[in-house]
C-alpha cells in the first residue's frame, strides 16, 4: 500500500513532491459512482464522449480508455476491502489533451497489485506509459488520488469541478459538467450504457437520447454559475435522470423547451414520465425511462 505523501511520475522517472491537487472551479465533468466493477464502463464511455469531442484522435481514445480503466479498477478492486465506497472522477479538458483524476476515499490502492487480473499486474506501471504525465497522492488509509494527462495525439506518452467536491456518500451516479459544449455527448454515453445495462430497447434508448439531447442543448442557461448538475439513477423500473438544483423556473423553461410546435407535441411524450420537483434547494427536473421490468 502506499505510505509516501505524494508520489509524481512523468515518463517513467519518479520525483517526491508536496501538496495536494485542488480545483476551485467547474472547467470539465465531474462524476461521482459507486466503486463498482460494472460502473467502470460507464466512466470510460463519458470520458471517451468528451474526448471526442475535444478532438482526441483514436490512438489517443484508446490510450485514454486504457488508463481509466486501469485507474478506476484499481479503486473498485483495492480501495474497499471491507464494503462499499464511492470512485471519484474528474476531468478538465484544454486544447492540447485532457486530465483526469480519479479519486477514492478508501484504504489507498496498491502499485503492485497481487490480483490475478493481468492488467492490474501493469497497472500504474501501464498508467504512467500511457500517461504525458501521470501522479499520485494519497497514503494508508487516506484515499488515494491519481492524476493521469493523455495528450489529443495518442499512440503512448507525447510529452473542472465546483467548489464544493461532491459528497462521497451518495449511492448513485452524479456528475457536473462545467463547459455547456460537454454535456452532449457526455450525457448521451451516459445514458446510452446505462439504459443498455437496464434491458431497455434499442428503440427506447434512442427515445432516450433525443430527450437528453434537447435537455442537454436547454440547461445550461438554467444554473447560476453555467454548471449543470444531474444524478443519474438505476432501479428496479428502469432509469432516472435528475437535473438540478437550478433556479426557480429553470425546470419549467427546460420542459417548455422539449415542445416541437411544427408537429403539436413534445419530446416529454418520449420518456416514460416527467416531472419537475420545486425543493428547498432549486427546481429539479426529473425524467424517467422504463426498463424490461418496468414496461
Amino acid at each position: 500500500m502506499l505510505e509516501t505523501a505524494e508520489t509524481t511520475i512523468s515518463r517513467g522517472k519518479a520525483v517526491m513532491a508536496n501538496g495536494t491537487t485542488t480545483s476551485e472551479s467547474p472547467k470539465g465533468l465531474q462524476m461521482k459512482l459507486p466503486a463498482r466493477a460494472e460502473n467502470v464502463a460507464v466512466v470510460r464511455h463519458a470520458l471517451a464522449g468528451m474526448a471526442e469531442r475535444i478532438g482526441m484522435d483514436e490512438p489517443g481514445l484508446s490510450d485514454l480508455k486504457t488508463v481509466v480503466t486501469e485507474a478506476c479498477m484499481n479503486v473498485v478492486v483495492h480501495a474497499y476491502p471491507n464494503g462499499n465506497g464511492p470512485l471519484l472522477v474528474e476531468a478538465e479538458p484544454d486544447s492540447e489533451g485532457l486530465t483526469v483524476t480519479v479519486c477514492d476515499r478508501g484504504s489507498g490502492i496498491s502499485p503492485e497489485a497481487d490480483s490475478d487480473r493481468p492488467s492490474l499486474k501493469l497497472g500504474l506501471s501501464l498508467i504512467a506509459a500511457l500517461s504525458s504525465s501521470f501522479s499520485i497522492s494519497g497514503g494508508l488509509d487516506r484515499g488515494t488520488e491519481v492524476m493521469m494527462r493523455v495528450p489529443l495525439q495518442g499512440g503512448g506518452a507525447n510529452g473542472g469541478t465546483s467548489e464544493k467536491r461532491l459528497a462521497p456518500e451518495a449511492q448513485g451516479t452524479e456528475i457536473a459538467v462545467g463547459r455547456s459544449e460537454l454535456l452532449e455527448p457526455v450525457l448521451a454515453r451516459l445514458v446510452g450504457v446505462l439504459a443498455a445495462r437496464r434491458d431497455i430497447s434499442v428503440e427506447r434508448v434512442a427515445d432516450a437520447v433525443l430527450v437528453t439531447d434537447a435537455i442537454s442543448a436547454a440547461a445550461p442557461g438554467r444554473f447560476a454559475d453555467g454548471c449543470v448538475r444531474l444524478g443519474l439513477d438505476e432501479t428496479d423500473e428502469g432509469l432516472e435522470l435528475r437535473l438540478g438544483p437550478m433556479e426557480k423556473g429553470g425546470a419549467g423553461e427546460i420542459r417548455r423547451e422539449l415542445e416541437v410546435p411544427a408537429v403539436g407535441g413534445s419530446l416529454e411524450a418520449l420518456a416514460d414520465e416527467l416531472a419537475i420537483d420545486e425543493s428547498a434547494d432549486g427546481d429539479y427536473l426529473i425524467v424517467r425511462f422504463a426498463g424490461a421490468l418496468g414496461t
